[in-house]
């Protein structure tokens, strides 16, 4: 059992954070203010707002402190934790399937009451020592369930990810920066099929249609919407600006840079 299953974070916020969602998690926001963004939709968390993070999706993290604060709970819903619970509770999924990695959840007075009844348990580090962290995940479950009965259809769908439209998924989450091996297990195909199909499909290898894809959608933010290139460069999947940088200058011939710079020494005709 992990001792951050549940956890208080205080959290510096960073420019922006990559994440692949490996289980189910909930998550309430105390202060502060927070994007998510998994692709095609963005939300909004404000304190008070919670909700559910979606195993094997994709999310991208933005977070803003207020009055220089920022602080959340994270609950986290291990498979183990969850066939364990269900094999007590016997929720029934009812088959229904949703895309998207989040889900808001509408403010309920218990949920509101459990986050207030954890706060006495969170030792010095910030975390629910192990004696108790069972029973605090069982009765958040209950609450969640009572309230939201689809989420059966989700907590207790144990299956690996189905084999999925991959030229929808792909176009919908190329800004993400995952491994090769991650976006074919989240299509539901091993990494030799995931290859041969994407070639089929785009007439490029992987790798290079997400660098070019990526470097097409930096370009037009830069030319078209004023960006500047270091305000893209992380949201669209590159991991430093020099190699953003270089990338950029090998297929459009010079740095982003000097679009910027061009469009400043542009004369009105």
């Amino acid at each position: 059992m992990k001792e951050t299953a549940i956890s208080a974070c205080y959290i510096s916020p960073s420019p922006s954070t990559e994440q692949f969602i490996p289980d189910h998690c909930f998550m309430y926001l105390v202060s502060g203010a927070m994007l998510v963004y998994d692709g095609s939709k963005e939300y909004k968390l404000a304190p008070g707002h919670y909700g559910i993070g979606r195993r094997n999706h994709l999310a991208k993290y933005t977070k803003q402190t207020i009055n220089g604060a920022f602080k959340k709970i994270y609950i986290l819903f291990e498979q183990e934790f969850l066939v364990a619970f269900n094999d007590s509770y016997r929720f029934l999924p009812r088959g229904k399937k949703t895309v998207d990695a989040i889900m808001p959840l509408k403010k309920n007075e218990l949920v509101e009451n459990f986050v207030r009844s954890l706060m006495p348990y969170f030792n010095e580090k910030g975390v629910i020592e192990k004696d108790f962290l069972n029973i605090k995940r069982t009765e958040l479950l209950l609450i969640l369930l009572k309230a939201n009965p689809e989420l059966a259809d989700i907590l207790f769908d144990f299956g690996d990810p189905e084999k999925i439209d991959l030229e929808k998924f792909m176009n919908r989450n190329y800004k993400f920066n995952v491994s090769i091996e991650r976006f074919a297990y989240l299509t539901g195909r091993s990494l030799s099929a995931f290859k041969r199909d994407f070639e089929k499909i785009f007439k490029a290898t992987p790798s290079h249609w997400l660098v070019q894809k990526r470097l097409e959608e930096a370009h037009y933010l830069i030319d078209k919407k004023h960006k500047r290139p270091s305000d893209v460069y992380l949201d669209l999947g590159f991991e430093n600006f020099s190699h953003f940088s270089f990338a950029f200058k090998k297929l459009f011939g010079h740095p982003p840079t000097q679009l910027n710079k061009a469009k400043k020494g542009r004369s009105p005709k």
